[in-house]
Parts: C-alpha cells; sequence; structure tokens
C-alpha cells in the first residue's frame, strides 16, 4: 500500500498562503507545535480537521491526498 504523504503538502499550501506555523495553528485552534509535527511526519491532523484545514489552506480535501495542488 503506498504511503499517503500529507505532510508536504500541508507545508506547500501554507508557505504558499505565507502563514507561519503559529499564525496557521491559531486560524486551526491548534499549538504551532502540532503544525510542527504535522510538517514532520511524527503524526497527522485528526480526521475531524480535514474540513478545516482544507478551507483554511484554500484547497479541496483530496488535494493534500494527490499529487496536484499548491
Amino acid at each position: 500500500m503506498p504511503q499517503i504523504l500529507i505532510a508536504p503538502r500541508i507545508k506547500a499550501y501554507r508557505y504558499h498562503h505565507r502563514l507561519s506555523q503559529r499564525d496557521f495553528g491559531e486560524l486551526m485552534g491548534v499549538s504551532p507545535q502540532a503544525v510542527c509535527k504535522w510538517e514532520r511526519s511524527l503524526c497527522c491532523p485528526d480526521i475531524l480537521l480535514l474540513p478545516h484545514l482544507a478551507r483554511v489552506l484554500g484547497c479541496m480535501i483530496d488535494d493534500l491526498f494527490t499529487e496536484s495542488g499548491v
């Protein structure tokens, strides 16, 4: 089964919107440390956060799991 790499996509979208980890964390309601862990593949966002995550990043949920995007 191929590994799903959401971490680089979160980081790319965050950079695209010129958001710091702190600013992005505030928009998401999580700590900057949580954002850092997401982007380093140490953990993943809770599945219930995915719709909000996509809205904040201005993308579709599918874009976070596919090669296309930013």
